[in-house]
This record gives structure tokens, sequence and C-alpha cells, in this order.
């Protein structure tokens, strides 16, 4: 048995799936005051005829960090920087917080210059008097050699809640990115202990003992305990599990758009014979650029609750979502209350839904019914032109997927696939807009759950070797080893899998592996070659657990 928990700011969805299908479902409202009563509730909605001991896995997703970028609600945060000469870190600060420092690494991992502890520790001093609690580490080349970071990260740490160093938030060398995803990551760090404390302590008290993983932004999995470490890995976290819900019935030689329909956005992603897109370099969130590798997502605030008025005889949607529809006892007419008043869908009261589409119809000049109609097409349009715009970006780059690079191909979207809560209602609608098919994944208002379920692990690991310095390391990690001028690729090819199997641990069986980094040079002095330097870096490919192969999940919903 897998437990699936998406974890949204409107509702959280829940599914228990064994090997014959999902078991038991539910849906609930999401509590931000009391996280911890909205997962007790969940769980007991799934567990009631089943022991806790059958469970042998736990996989969440969530939009709470999301939502926390989106609506600036981040913890303040201290960065302490050092490059050495070139490039300038003040074009990259952060905010107000941020302090460059003495110290440099160059590109093979040699320190150039010293740090200076008495400049660290007046640094540290005044974020600690701005009342900072938490702070990023990074250096340019930390990566080559984390002993900088490492040391700074000693030298301040008993000032401060959480110290996040830039070798360990991501093994990838673009300084700017480094600097703005280990910035993200202590910046959501304390939503997301929360949010880790609330999850441990339902489990506990519901007798749930099985490993707790969380669906990252690539749509892979790492322990809930070690999110702790790379937090910043939990943003997009929901519209990743809405593309792995889309996976197993997505045909495998077509181009499919997916659309996750929630209650404040709608999210859209592109599937390429059955493998979803990622974003080529890694997202980037409002300005900022960054190093988290994910399945490429666009977001527009168009949902089931979003707000809907009549400014000037035009009607217009969103971007905020004010509560639950009217016909739910909110405050305001949504899309939702179109579809009720229409007769469409009987999740809410279809009075209360009228006399609001009644409101909408005066301010209009025209007939309810009309308004009602007029609501719903404004939204699928909405949705639509999205989806056009984002198409186009897409074929105006080149093309990454999970499996593989299409190189010169074109995305031609043949259908759409949807799930989310209005999914079932607004399918016929956005197939009369869009004019391609549009099939209702199965299960799809609880479809992100079961995608987050069936979501494999997955993990990243470089691994960086000097034969003339004699060392070899590891990102991601403070492991660093000896080796003689007489090792080789093939001998860190093999090390650096054994240690990604290794992190992954037993239950993620023999997952596909790629090498995504793979650079060899030579180091000459005179006309000597003393040495080499190596770089690889290994990814395991997201994908669906061994059970639940697309073609398993198809015959299931048969």
């Amino acid at each position: 048995m897998i437990i699936g928990l998406d974890v949204g700011g409107t509702h959280a969805d829940i599914v228990l799936l064994g090997p014959d299908g999902v078991r038991a479902r539910a849906k609930v409202d999401t509590d931000p005051d009391d996280l911890g009563v909205t997962l007790l509730e969940a769980l007991d909605r799934v567990l009631h005829a089943t022991e806790p001991s059958a469970v042998r896995r736990v996989v969440l997703s969530t939009t709470l960090t999301t939502n926390a970028v989106v609506g600036a609600g981040l913890a303040p945060v201290g960065m302490l920087v050092c490059a050495g000469p070139g490039v300038d870190p003040e074009l990259y600060r952060t905010g107000e917080h941020y302090a460059v420092v003495q110290g440099a690494i160059d590109h093979r991992g040699r320190e150039i210059t010293p740090l200076d502890p008495a400049q660290i520790d007046a640094c540290a001093e005044r974020f600690a008097a701005a009342g900072i609690r938490y702070v990023g580490v990074v250096g340019k080349f930390s990566t080559r050699n984390p002993s900088h970071e490492l040391g700074i990260a000693e030298c301040i740490a008993e000032r401060f809640e959480r110290v996040f160093t830039g070798h360990r938030v991501s093994g990838q060398l673009n300084f700017p990115r480094r600097i703005a995803t280990t910035h993200l990551a202590a910046s959501v760090y304390p939503l997301h202990r929360n949010f880790y404390e609330a999850i441990a302590e339902a489990l506990r008290t519901r007798g749930v003992s099985a490993p707790v993983h969380l669906l990252k932004a690539d749509g892979g999995t790492l322990s809930l305990a070690a999110s702790l470490d790379t937090p910043a890995e939990t943003v997009l976290s929901g519209p990743a599990a809405s593309v792995m819900g889309a996976i197993p019935v997505a045909p495998a030689d077509e181009d499919v758009v997916v659309l996750d329909i929630g209650g404040t956005t709608t999210e859209i992603a592109l599937l390429s014979g059955g493998s979803p897109l990622l974003e080529p370099l890694g997202i980037t969130i409002g300005n900022t650029r960054t190093l988290i590798r994910a399945l490429l997502s666009r977001s527009i605030g168009v949902g089931g609750d979003s707000e809907v008025r009549g400014v000037e005889g035009k009607i217009s949607i969103g971007p905020r979502r004010l509560g639950a529809p009217l016909a739910r006892g909110g405050p305001a007419l949504t899309p939702t209350d179109a579809l009720i008043a229409l007769g469409e869908s009987e999740r809410g009261d279809p009075a209360v839904a009228a006399a609001g589409v009644a409101e909408l119809a005066a301010a209009l000049g025209c007939e309810p019914e009309m308004a009602a109609r007029a609501v719903i097409d404004h939204a699928c349009r909405r949705i639509m032109a999205a989806i056009d715009a984002l198409v186009d970006k897409v074929n105006g780059a080149h093309v990454d997927t999970i499996h593989e690079l299409l190189d010169g191909h074109r995305i031609r979207p043949a259908r759409i696939l949807v799930l989310g809560g209005p999914a079932e209602s607004l399918a016929p609608h956005l197939a009369r807009r869009s004019q391609l098919p549009v099939d209702l994944v199965p299960d799809s208002g609880v479809a992100n759950a079961i995608g987050a379920a069936m979501a494999r692990p997955t993990d990243a690991l470089s691994l960086i070797a000097d034969t003339e310095q004699g060392w070899v390391s590891c990102s991601g990690s403070d492991r660093q080893w000896r080796c003689d001028r007489g090792y080789r690729r093939e001998q860190a090819l093999e090390q650096a899998r054994a240690l990604l199997f290794e992190r992954l641990g037993p239950e993620a069986g023999t997952p596909e592996l790629e090498v995504v980094e793979d650079l060899e040079f030579n180091i000459v002095r005179g006309f000597s070659t003393v040495g080499r330097n190596i770089r690889l870096t290994l990814q395991v490919k997201p994908g669906l657990l061994e059970p639940f192969t697309p073609q398993h999940i198809r015959s299931m919903a048969c």
C-alpha cells in the first residue's frame, strides 16, 4: 500500500493506492492555521478500513512553498558570498542582508585567497542583530572544493538556527543561480520545517511508520528528512504531481497538454511521447533564476474559485481567490458558481449561484444564462491562450524531456488531458474552444495525489577529481577522498554510480541513470601532463515506480 498526499492551499487530496488501483480517496479542506488537523482528517478518511502497518510508502506533494514564494511570505535571509577576482558578487545581491567576504577558490579547487575570520564574524554579528535566523553561504567554485563554505558555516553556526551551503544545495557551477537557489532554500526553510513536523506528527499519531518521501519539482522523490537540507526542491512540487498523474494515460505517440485546474490557478504542462518536458537550466521564479531541476510548467491565475467581476461591461476573472464559491458560502462569484447556475455542477447551492450570476448579468446588461456561459467561455479562452503561448515558447527553443533531447522536434499538441476539482465540468467547454480531444484523467479530482504516490525516487550526484592534487570530492555532501595519478574516468563513473545508489536506498530498485555532464581534461605544466581533471554528473531519470507502469495503470483504469 502507498499513500499519496497532495497538500494545497485550498484542499488536501489523499489516496490509498494498492497493486489493483486506488483503494480509498478523499479531499479535505486545508486549514492553514493548523495543518496537523488537516493531515489527520485526510489520513483518517483513507485508513479507516486499513491497518497502518500495511502502508509501505508515503509520498507527498505540496504547493505551500510555491504559494509562499508567490505571495512574498518568505523569511528574511542573510547571505555570505565569496568569489575572489573576476565577477563582482554584488551583481547578484539577493536583498538587504547580503555581504561579500574575502576568500577565493579557483576552478581547480585550490585556495588562492584565505578566509578572514574577523570579517566573517563581523558580518554574522550584523545579521544576528537584525534578527536574521537563516543564512546562506556561497563560494564561486565551492562545487570543486567546499572548504571555504564549510569554514564560514562552522564559524557562524552557533548564532543562527540554520545555515545553508551552496555546494550542498546544488552541485552545478552556475554562480549567480547557485546564490539565488541557496537564498531560496534558506527563505522557504521555516515554512517547510513546519510542514515536515506536521506530517511527521500526524503519521506518528496514526501509527504509520512507513518511509516518507516528498515529490520534487522534477517529478522524482527524496526522503522527507533529506528535504530539510534542500527545501527549495519543494517549489513546484504540486505541478509535478499533476504531470506524474497524467503520464499513465498519455498516448506514447502524441504530444499532449496537461491541465491541472485548481481552485486558484490552472497549471499547464506538456508531454511528448509520454515523457514530460524539462526546464533546460532550472526554474525561474518571478525574476529569480535558480538551479532547481523541474518539469516544465506554467501557471495562470484562473481557477474554479477565482473571483469573477464585471468591469466596464466586460468579464474579468482572477487572479485573486477570495475564498470558496458563493454557492458554498464564499464572498464572491466564481467560475464554479457559473457552472452550478447552468446545472453542470452539483457542488453547491444552485439558488445562491443563480443569484450571483443574475447580479453579474445586470452589470453586463444581458440575460443570466448568457452571463454564466460568458464566464465559462472567458475562463476557457484564457486557458487556451496560455497553452498557445507555452507551446510557441517551447518551439522557439531546444526541447528536453526526462528521457531524451528532442533535437529539432516541434511540439504539436494532439489532445488535452485535464485533472483537478473543476476538470470534469470544464472539459466539454475546453473541447469546444480548442477543437482538440479533451480527456479526463481517471480519478481527476485526486490525480495529483495518485501522481505523487507513483513517482519513483530520483537524485543527482556530481563527482570531481583532480589527479595532480590527489583528491576526489562528491557534491551534495562533504565527502572527499584521496586518489593517485592513475585514477581514470571509468573509476570515477563506477564510484559515482555506487554513491548515487547508496544515497537512493534499496527501495528505489534499479532506476535508469543518465550522465548529464562528462568532462575530462589534462593538467599541463611546462611541456608535461601532470594529472587530469575529471567531472561527472549522474542523475536518475524521473518516472513511475516499477509496479506502476503506464500499461498497468491503464489496465487498472479500465
